[in-house]
């Protein structure tokens, strides 16, 4: 029988990979990088490789996946949906003041999940739409052309929708006390990683861009 500390280790250990992620930023492109795989790959592996989109959505879906099987449900479409149509609107704006607003979302989904915060179906749905549009008009801002935009936001949108699906999933069939206590230290991770953020943004002069 496995010793549950070393579950535990092993268990924190996968989920500080993503955060380490935010100590390392890489300097903001204007449009999202070719992966040389088509637009579709091209939208995957920008969200992959863009810790302040990755990180909110599993905040997000750690949050749902705390409230139980049914606010994961609504997360999984809502968020996915949300980001496609801030994507699409954000294809004719331009993005200002992006940095500050993304590290306000690590202040306030890793807020939440360190708090187990009670928030009703309804609040986390607003919340689910919001965060997915904004995300999705960063990133709709940052494709140049619309030629191949519908491809490069499903690109976007499916590795959203599998991370919720996967994450939720994962918290709702977690029963030991010392794994939610572990999603929480999650959430305490993600708002000092925004802390981090907004602290290199102020120092590098991005949040007054």
């Amino acid at each position: 029988m496995r010793n549950p500390e070393t579950i535990q280790a092993k268990f924190l250990m996968v989920l500080s990979i993503p955060f380490a992620m935010i100590l390392f930023p890489a300097c903001a492109e204007a449009h999202l990088n070719s992966t040389g795989l088509g637009p579709f790959y091209d939208g995957l592996a920008h969200f992959l490789l863009s810790p302040e989109d990755f990180i909110p959505v599993l905040a997000l879906a750690l949050l749902a996946g705390q409230r139980g099987a049914a606010y994961g449900r609504r997360v999984l479409f809502i968020l996915p949906a949300a980001w496609l149509l801030g994507g699409f609107i954000g294809l004719a704006g331009t993005a200002t003041g992006g940095t500050a607003l993304a590290c306000i979302s690590f202040l306030l989904l890793g807020g939440l999940l360190a708090a187990d915060a009670k928030v009703s179906l309804q609040a986390l749905t607003g919340l689910s739409a919001l965060v997915g549009v904004f995300h999705g008009y960063l990133n709709g801002t940052g494709m140049g052309p619309p030629r191949d935009a519908l491809l490069v936001l499903l690109g976007l949108v499916f590795p959203v929708f599998v991370l919720v699906a996967i994450a939720a999933a994962f918290v709702v069939g977690l029963r030991q006390q010392w794994a939610r206590i572990a999603v929480r230290v999650v959430g305490s991770w993600i708002v000092a990683s925004g802390l981090l953020l907004l602290g290199w943004a102020a120092r590098s002069g991005l949040i007054t861009k």
